[in-house]
């Protein structure tokens, strides 16, 4: 029987991994980097072993640092989480052969799958040949055969773009997952991406737990997940359900695991077997009433499944929380998370707590927020509200995408597909900033700050207070009089250092506020308190690229010197921050005058890292794609 797991992971997956166990009264071990010495999932757990040596972003890929680590803190076992570790057959060999119990499928299922190219081919399929791709074979995907989350995914659409999106996803892939093999695959625009979750047990028995539509993508990286799949027809749920058992089957699986397919017109297309748990196994936990990490850990301990799957009951919905601006093409933000809370009734999983830091090493996402209900359109209305009167103070996250995605037409009709935001990202992001955030900012406090704290005798110049509200300037005018607090155009009804009461045409609108330092946050608008008195600012010269986000310079383009021309949209320098690359472009046609980006470069946002000199009067913005 098990009695202490060491978790090979971090964050999320590791304190949802811990909470099971510590129902389970299984002692848990977490290993961190230096970067992580002081993260939610070393806090959580009975014990926590630092890992030595590598950068921050690459300790976890190392399983002997790891076997070392459960051996010396006395864990019986290894859950591999999922990334990382988790479809590493070597590291699962590696925690057998030290005499631990490896909670996951057996190293030669991992083997078998977890290589993208390698499972097409056990499933009679075979990628493209990179080298023989012609016109009639576009558009096609260039992707990473290790890992996922749409990391070394590139769409190609011209033969010409080829070469450059398979160094590009190479290069990813290898920052991310330690291997940089790729593949190419034809890429069927708009379909449904869909999984069937499987678990599976040393007796014989695979059972098929229910469909989850994964079809809300960004970027190739889900957003939006949901169980079961809506509107799929019987018969192609149960030929769904029989390919994975027969990809289980075919590699004598073990454990839980997801089989994703692409559906297009009516046909299931075999994408790949992802021999872990996946970041969405929530849905089908709140639908199917079960806890996929317990049945993980009593497979591993010998015990059969039940002759029968549990049955199925409502539908669930869950939305991943990032911290990325939209503003500034969905850049990952670092910072300070101030706040972090969602209403009762949904679930929150987490690796972050009120007051952590959010640094540049690993994957954006905060958190996942999960709705259950007996119907998809309650579940949907239920997460979108969750959402919506969330509590988030800290950097710039995805959550106004997140409820005006749940809202959107197509969405609650269920009539969604990989090409969603495609069509609607650009009117999804629009800003929608509440045109009395600055005033209820200034009214709080307002009494407490008031040098004679109240009205006067004689009529007063206005209290002026000056906030930046998504990039735009905004000046709050309000007065002290014998009844209160005044300002035009509202009453304001109440006013206390957190809680201020507005009544706008009769309607009383209430309002919480926070303050950090000079960023004021009311419920969820963040903003700066500017000073009374504008400071002169340094000027930026026309064509500066300035890094939009902190990470590291991975490359700068071939040729690339002080002097040379370059036109307008050419990628000229890459970022790398949270494992993923980011394209600098030329934001004009003009003359490079300054290049100070050198690869390897640690650079932080805002950091001049070249000059274009505008071949005309009017450069444009600069563009990271």
């Amino acid at each position: 029987m098990i009695t202490s797991v060491l978790v090979a992971n971090r964050g999320e997956i590791a304190c949802r991994i811990f909470r099971t166990c510590g129902a389970l009264g299984i002692r848990t071990v977490a290993v961190h980097s230096d970067a992580d010495g002081d993260a939610l999932h070393t806090r959580v757990a009975d014990t926590a072993v630092r890992l030595p040596g590598a950068a921050p972003a690459e300790t976890y890929l190392r399983g002997d640092l790891i076997v070392k680590a459960a051996l010396s803190a006395g864990a019986d076992a290894v859950h591999p989480g999922y990334g990382f570790l988790s479809e590493n057959a070597d590291f699962a060999r590696a925690v057998l052969d030290a005499g631990l119990v490896w909670i996951g499928p057996p190293p030669r299922a991992i083997e078998a799958m977890a290589s993208k190219t390698r499972a097409k081919e056990l499933m009679g399929l075979a990628p493209l040949d990179a080298a023989e791709v012609t016109e009639a074979d576009l558009p096609v995907l260039v992707k990473a055969a290790a890992g996922g989350g749409g990391r070394g995914m590139r769409i190609v659409r011209s033969l010409a773009e080829l070469p450059a999106a398979l160094e590009a996803a190479r290069d990813e892939a290898a920052s991310a997952f330690g291997d940089g093999e790729v593949f190419v695959e034809p890429y069927i625009e708009d379909g449904r991406h869909i999984e069937v979750q499987i678990l599976a047990d040393t007796h014989g028995t695979v059972q098929p737990l229910g469909t989850r539509d994964c079809s809300l993508q960004r970027r190739h990286q889900k957003v939006v997940e949901e169980a079961p799949a809506p509107g799929l027809p019987a018969a192609l749920t149960e030929e769904l359900y029989a390919l994975a058992v027969r990809a289980a089957r075919a590699v004598s699986y073990v454990g839980a695991g997801t089989v994703e397919f692409l559906v297009a017109d009516g046909r299931a297309h075999f994408l790949e077997m992802n021999t872990r748990l996946q970041v969405e196994h929530p849905v089908t936990e709140e639908v199917f009433g079960i806890d996929l990490v317990a049945e993980q850990i009593r497979v591993a301990e010998g015990h059969a499944l039940p002759a029968e799957p549990p049955r199925a009951r409502g539908h669930a919905v869950e939305a991943r929380l990032y911290a990325e601006d939209p503003a500034r093409d969905w850049a990952p933000q670092t910072g300070t998370l101030h706040r972090l809370a969602v209403p009762a009734g949904v679930r929150l999983d987490t690796g972050y707590t009120d007051g952590d830091a959010i640094g540049v090493h690993y994957d954006p996402m905060l958190a996942k927020v999960v709705a259950h209900a007996p119907t998809r359109a309650e579940a949907v209305r239920r997460l979108a509200g969750a959402l919506e009167r969330a509590t988030l103070h800290g950097p710039v996250t995805n959550r106004d995408l997140l409820v005006r995605s749940l809202r959107h037409p197509e969405f609650t009709a269920a009539r969604m597909d990989t090409g969603f935001y495609d069509r609607h990202l650009t009117a999804l992001t629009a800003p929608a900033a509440d045109p009395y955030a600055p005033l209820a900012a200034a009214l709080a406090g307002a009494r407490s700050r008031s040098r004679f704290g109240g009205w006067r005798n004689l009529p007063s110049q206005p209290q002026v207070k000056r906030y930046e509200l998504a990039g735009e300037e905004h000046e709050v005018r309000y007065r002290h009089t014998r009844e209160g607090l005044a300002a035009d155009g509202v009453r304001v009804v109440h006013a206390d250092d957190h809680d201020v009461v507005l009544e706008v045409d009769g309607v009383q609108r209430k309002f919480r506020v926070a303050r950090y330092g000079d960023r004021v946050y009311v419920d969820s608008t963040a903003l700066t308190e500017l000073p009374r008195f504008s400071e002169p600012t340094a000027q930026v010269a026309p064509g500066s690229l300035l890094a939009p986000m902190p990470g590291t310079v991975v490359r700068v383009a071939e040729g690339l010197a002080e002097g040379v021309s370059v036109e307008a949209g050419r990628p000229l320098i890459w970022l790398e921050a949270m494992k993923m690359q980011h394209q600098i472009t030329a934001p004009a046609t003009g003359t490079l005058t300054v290049l100070h980006a050198r690869p390897g470069q640690q650079v932080e946002p805002g950091t001049l890292l070249a000059v274009v000199h505008p071949a005309t009067d009017h450069p444009q913005s600069q563009g990271v794609r």
